[in-house]
């Protein structure tokens, strides 16, 4: 008797296909990449003291001070992923033809395909402290008659956050096939003839995040700071100025731009088996279930900003007192105190999930113009043939105020952020 190729003793192990060791490297299936944060605080000034005090008659006692503080953060991060993923698992394809005598068996083991792709990019944090420039006191005290007293004091605290993130992801997923079908047994002679195959599963999850930005201004020391402005007990005649211009001014710029384009093709397939033309026994082809499941998670595009700089000079206060001075004094203090608040937060995003081509088959079995004799009829059995498909897409969050959101998959409440995956815990979540 001619041997059978089909006919095994041992069943055939399945193969699986995996993209990824997770615990040892990481390759073109699996790109992660977080680009993360800076602090910034800015050197406070120590304090400013001005005073003009005790100066002889006809005296002329000028004082001028420009207390300038800037404090720029920029964030930029861009991120380019392009994962090209297929595989190939099969079991199938076997042949077992034109034999005489005794029984014919094709039976084959399982056949799976898992492919994971996780990205994730581009997150800013700052975090800046306002208010710093430390408590101010200017003082014109106890000078003589006629004398001729000014202070020009000019304060400027300006605040500059631009954080900008663009990612880029391309998943090109495709030509994943798991088989376990398109077995042949015909034109066979004697005995039984049976085709049993066994399960074909592709699993695909992608799991894209990007571009999340937080900024928190003010809340450090310095807010605490205060300004005091005194013009007392000056002699008859005199005259004394404070001049004060004060501006404070926080703008942050929160920008991001997320494209997703994921292009998925998936095929399983435990049919196609043919069993025609055979003489003698039974005849019977069962399939196996063939399953494709396919999960995309998209998130991108997270502002949160919280300005607490509605301040000139700190919540310790301004104190302006003009008292004690002589006859016909001319005693002047002119106040110019600005505060300006922006926060500018953009996002555009853009998902393209394309699933398409992707089938779960377990048909297409053939088993015509057989001699069974009083053996039975010819039988064929499918498995379950299922396709899932889920897509799931978060995008575009605003949000300005003293509590944090809820960020997804990620904890901005510190300036040091460690961002990292379990990637068997993830494929368990996800079932692969």
């Amino acid at each position: 008797m001619d041997s059978i190729p089909a006919k095994r003793d041992k069943k055939r192990e399945g193969v699986k296909y995996i993209m990824t060791d997770y615990k040892r490297r990481i390759g073109t299936a699996i790109a992660t990449v977080a680009i993360l944060a800076n602090a910034a605080t800015p050197a406070a000034f120590a304090g400013t003291t001005i005073t003009i005090s005790g100066n002889s008659a006809d005296s002329d006692n000028d004082v001028q001070v420009n207390n300038t503080q800037n404090t720029n953060v920029t964030q930029n991060n861009s991120a380019n992923f392009t994962n090209n993923v297929s595989g190939n698992a099969n079991t199938g394809d076997n042949d077992a033809n034109k034999n005489n005598g005794g029984d014919v068996k094709v039976k084959t083991g399982d056949a799976s395909i898992n492919a994971t792709v996780v990205n994730q990019a581009n997150t800013n944090h700052a975090s800046v402290d306002c208010c710093n420039q430390g408590n101010t006191t200017v003082k014109v005290a106890n000078n003589s008659a006629d004398s001729n007293n000014t202070v020009n004091l000019d304060v400027d605290h300006d605040i500059d956050i631009d954080q900008d993130n663009d990612a880029d992801f391309d998943n090109n997923i495709k030509y994943l096939d798991a088989k376990t079908g398109n077995n042949d047994a015909n034109k066979n002679n004697g005995g039984d003839v049976s085709i049993e195959t066994g399960d074909a599963s592709v699993k695909v999850a992608v799991s894209n995040w990007a571009n999340a930005n937080s900024a928190r201004v003010g809340g450090g020391n310095g807010s605490e700071a205060s300004m005091s402005l005194k013009i007392v007990d000056n002699s008859a005649d005199s005259d004394n100025d404070i001049t004060v211009d004060v501006d404070s001014d926080v703008e942050v710029d929160q920008d991001n731009e997320a494209d997703f384009d994921n292009r998925i093709d998936a095929d399983s397939n435990s049919g196609d088996n043919d069993a025609n033309k055979n003489n003698g026994g039974e005849v019977s082809i069962e399939t196996g279930d063939a399953s494709v499941d396919v999960t995309v998670d998209n998130m991108a595009n997270f502002n949160w900003a919280d300005l607490n700089c509605g301040c000139v000079f700190g919540q310790g206060g301004l104190t302006v007192d003009v008292s004690g001075n002589g006859y016909e004094s001319d005693n002047n203090v002119n106040g110019d105190f600005d505060s300006d608040q922006d926060v500018d937060q953009d996002n555009d995003a853009d998902f393209d999930t394309n699933v398409k081509n992707s089938d779960a088959e377990t048909g297409n079995n053939d088993a015509n113009k057989n001699n069974s004799g009083s053996n039975g009829d010819p039988s064929i059995e499918t498995g379950d043939a299922d396709f899932n498909v889920g897509v799931a897409n978060s995008a575009n969050m605003n949000s300005v105020g003293s509590e944090e959101p809820e960020w997804p998959g990620l904890d901005l409440g510190g300036v040091n952020i460690n961002i990292s995956f379990d990637l068997s815990d993830l494929m368990d979540a996800l079932g692969l």
